[in-house]
């Protein structure tokens, strides 16, 4: 009896550690589609800053949304997007986290504010039949800071947004993909 008991769970620990959701072909085609068409939006539901100790401050000071920490902010309810549309992309996203140069008092430019047509755009297919879409772009409010970002969407439609600022730490941002309603 203790021998089938032992088999059971061996069997069930096998199963549970299998991949809990397989991707579908028309996942994949869809996904495709969406990325060939360059028409599409992202909608981030999460901001992911670089823990540093002014952050995890801030978090101890009961200053983020509730489920947030200083590594893991919520932005559900917070207005974002990642816009592409051709070759022009454009985005506001909130920042949370340290400014490392420059800025101005009083501005508009505390979040993550860009628009325009990217330097070096490449989008290439992925690992696991994602897609990168990598480019570099000026801010929309001021002439001294750049961004690299690295763009990942998945067959799932959800993605994952990577900046890197010449003014800000690094921040990257999870969300969902939305086909976009624009022609």
């Amino acid at each position: 009896m203790r021998k089938y008991s032992i088999l059971i769970c061996m069997v069930f620990i096998l199963f549970s550690c299998a991949s809990s959701k397989n991707t579908t072909q028309a996942e994949i085609d869809n996904l495709k589609t969406l990325i060939q068409s360059k028409t599409f939006e992202i909608e981030s539901e999460w901001a992911e800053p670089q823990v540093t100790y002014a952050m995890t401050q801030i978090a101890n000071a009961g200053m983020l949304p509730t489920g947030s920490n200083a590594g893991n902010i919520s932005l559900i309810g917070n207005s974002n997007f990642f816009r592409m549309k051709g070759d022009t992309v454009a985005a506001y996203l909130p920042y949370f986290g340290e400014r490392q140069a420059g800025g101005s008092y009083g501005g508009r430019d505390s979040g993550i504010e860009f628009e325009g047509v990217p330097k070096d755009l490449v989008i290439s297919e992925d690992k696991e039949n994602s897609y990168k879409i990598n480019f570099k772009i000026k801010d929309k409010n001021t002439t001294t800071e750049n961004y690299n970002v690295v763009v990942r969407v998945y067959p799932s439609l959800s993605s994952t947004i990577y900046v890197n600022s010449t003014q800000k730490r690094s921040i990257s941002y999870r969300g969902r993909v939305i086909a976009s309603t624009e022609k």
